[in-house]
């Protein structure tokens, strides 16, 4: 049996940072449902502290997603109360190509992402960031998975 998932982020501002992966992998940012929203409080199934107002738009205060434009798949950015306090065990390596690696690079650094270190094994290179907050990700020069 295949099982579907989903990669989620324990974070402390979730829309936030949503926007900034969003940004940076080209995903879209799933849009909020108001009128749900709305009736779940209006109906007593939600609170309005359960919500906050983000961009103008009235959204789930703990959680945030974004999702591939092809595939469907999602990460979830989901606000937890204790700050991150060390390295991930578990980080995504975004395939950017060898002849974009650097541009990538300066692209997520101006956008609050920080240089943590550079790697090489063999012909394969890649860059350590951490997003706005503080987890981390690699930038790899590999094209594809099957190179």
């Amino acid at each position: 049996m295949a099982y579907d998932f989903q990669v989620t982020v324990d974070c402390a501002d979730p829309h936030s940072l949503a926007d900034w992966w969003a940004e940076a992998l080209g995903w879209p940012v799933e849009p909020s449902d108001e009128a749900f929203i709305r009736r779940m409080v209006e109906t007593g199934q939600a609170r309005d502290e359960d919500t906050t107002t983000h961009r103008g738009v009235l959204v789930w205060k703990i959680g945030a997603a974004i999702r591939h434009p092809d595939s469907g798949r999602r990460i979830l950015f989901q606000a937890v109360p204790e700050a991150k306090s060390g390295k991930n065990r578990v980080h995504l390596d975004v395939f950017v190509g060898k002849e974009k690696l650097e541009s990538e690079l300066d692209r997520l650094t101006a956008a609050g992402a920080t240089l943590l270190h550079r790697g090489q094994q063999g012909p394969f290179t890649w860059v350590t960031i951490a997003d706005p907050e503080g987890n981390e990700l690699c930038l790899t020069g590999k094209g594809t998975q099957g190179e």
